[in-house]
C-alpha cells in the first residue's frame, strides 16, 4: 500500500521545524501536524539567545557547548537578518559565588570549544575606566567585568522562517491539527488526526514525536508507545522592564547563585529565567510572583536605576517548558542534550525527541534524518530520496498565509 507521506513531523516548535526542512531536503515527503500554531509553545519563551552554552561547562557538557558554538557560527553567517552578535558581559563582585579566575577558565575554555577560526570567540577584561559606561551597573563590591560574545534572536520568528523553509521544499502543514492517534502498521504508520472539525487519516513511513512539553502525552496516543526515559517538565519565567540598559546582554549571578541574563528587548529589557518543577497542563502554565519577585531583584541587585520598580511596573511577563531528565540534581544541573528515542533500534518508525535547544536545533534535525535513513531507504517511494512526486497535497489555510 502506497503512503500519504514518508514523515510526518508532530509538532511546530524549532525541533519540529528544523527536523522538518531537513527532511524535505533529504528529498522526503513531509507532513507537520501542530495543535495551535507555528512556536507556540516553548519556541517562543525561551531567553532568544543562539549561544554555546556557557554555563553547561559547569556541569561538563563539553559536547553539547562545542555543538552549540558550532551551530552558532552557521546561523550567524546563513540567517544574518534573524541572529545578530551581542556582547555580553559578566560582572563579578566580591559576594559572588564564581570568583573572577573561575570566569576567566571558563571563558578561556569556552573559546577553545569555538575554534580559533572563529573570530566570535574571543574576550576580554574591561579596565576600571570603562565600568561607568555599563548602564549604570553597580560599581561597589566590583572586582572585574568579562565581555565576550554570543548572539540574540526572535526564537518564535526563526521558527517560522525554519517552517516556512520546510514548505517552500514541498512539505504540508497541518495547522490546527490534532493528533488523535497512531498506530504502527505493516507497511508504516497509520495516523488519526482532527482538523478542521473532522476526523482525517494519513498514512507515514515513520513518525517524528516533536511535540515539547506534550511529548509524553503525544507518545502516549502511540501504538506502540516509544520507550521514554523518566521525564520532568521544568518551567521558566522572564519578565520585561519599562526600561533601556543599551545593546548589551548581562550575564549576572542571581542570589542563589544562578544565571540570569538581562538583554535588550522590543526596545526594553527582558530578564530571565526561573527554573522550578511543573506538573500541570502545558496550556495552564503561568509566570508566579515569586518567580517575577526573583528577577526583579536580581536586576536591582546589580542595577541601582531599578530599585524603584515593583512588581506592577513589570510591563509583561511569560513562562515556557523544558524537557529534561529525571534525576535528583537541581535544573540548573540536570544535562540539556536532545533525547532522541525510538521504538526499535534497527529500523524504527516512531521517534519521539525530547528537550533540545534552539541554538542546536539543525544538529537535532541531521540526527534525526540519521536514525530514520534505514527505515527510509527500505523500499516504497523512491528509496529514500524524491526526484517526482515531491509536490504539496491539499495545501492547509494555515500555510497559505505564511
Amino acid at each position: 500500500m502506497s503512503t500519504d507521506f514518508d514523515v510526518l513531523v508532530v509538532g511546530a516548535g524549532i525541533q519540529g521545524a528544523g527536523a522538518a526542512e531537513a527532511l524535505t531536503r533529504a528529498g522526503y515527503r513531509v507532513a507537520i501536524l501542530e495543535q495551535l500554531d507555528i512556536a507556540a509553545g516553548t519556541s517562543s519563551r525561551s531567553s532568544k539567545l543562539i549561544h554555546g552554552g556557557l554555563r553547561y561547562l559547569e556541569s561538563g557538557q563539553l559536547g553539547l557547548v562545542r555543538e552549540c558554538l558550532r551551530e552558532r557560527r552557521w546561523l550567524l553567517a546563513n540567517k544574518p537578518r534573524l541572529v545578530r552578535l551581542v556582547p555580553f558581559y559578566i560582572p563579578v563582585y566580591r559576594y559572588s559565588q564564581r570568583p573572577a579566575w573561575l570566569v576567566r577558565l571558563g571563558l578561556t575554555l569556552y573559546a577553545l570549544l569555538a575554534g580559533v577560526a572563529d573570530r566570535h570567540s574571543r574576550f576580554r577584561t574591561l579596565r576600571r575606566s570603562e565600568w561607568e559606561r555599563l548602564s549604570g551597573l553597580e560599581t561597589e563590591d566590583l572586582v572585574a567585568v568579562f565581555r565576550y560574545y554570543d548572539a540574540q534572536t526572535d526564537d518564535a520568528a526563526l521558527t517560522r522562517d525554519v517552517v516556512e523553509s520546510a514548505i517552500a521544499g514541498g512539505a504540508r502543514l497541518i495547522c490546527p491539527g490534532s493528533l488523535v492517534g497512531a498506530e504502527l502498521t505493516a507497511t508504516g504508520v497509520r495516523v488519526d488526526y482532527v482538523a478542521d472539525g473532522q476526523l482525517s487519516t494519513l498514512h507515514a513511513r515513520a513518525l517524528v514525536n516533536c511535540s515539547g512539553p506534550w511529548v509524553a502525552d503525544t507518545n502516549s496516543r502511540c501504538s506502540p508507545p516509544v520507550p521514554l526515559p523518566p521525564l520532568d517538565l521544568v518551567a521558566g519565567t522572564h519578565i520585561q522592564l519599562p526600561i533601556s540598559l543599551g545593546e548589551r546582554i548581562f550575564y549576572l549571578e542571581a542570589e542563589d547563585g544562578r544565571a540570569v541574563f538581562v538583554m535588550p528587548w522590543q526596545g526594553k529589557t527582558l530578564v530571565g529565567t526561573t527554573e522550578r518543577s511543573y506538573g500541570g497542563d502545558p496550556r495552564d502554565l503561568a509566570p508566579t510572583i515569586e518567580e517575577e519577585n526573583y528577577l526583579l531583584r536580581t536586576v536591582q541587585r546589580c542595577f541601582p536605576q531599578t530599585r524603584s520598580l515593583q512588581v506592577h511596573n513589570i510591563c509583561d511577563s511569560y513562562a515556557g517548558l523544558r524537557v529534561l531528565p529525571r534525576d535528583n540534581k537541581r535544573p540548573f544541573s540536570r544535562p540539556r542534550e536532545t533525547m532522541i528515542c525510538a521504538e526499535s533500534d534497527r529500523k524504527p518508525r516512531m521517534l519521539a525527541v525530547a528537550g533540545g535547544k534552539l541554538t542546536s536545533y539543525r544538529a537535532t534535525a541531521r540526527r534525526i534524518v540519521k536514525t530514520l535513513r534505514p527505515t527510509l531507504k527500505a523500499g516504497g517511494n523512491g528509496g529514500g530520496g524524491l526526484s517526482k512526486g515531491r509536490g504539496r497535497t491539499a495545501v492547509s489555510e494555515k500555510e497559505r498565509n505564511l
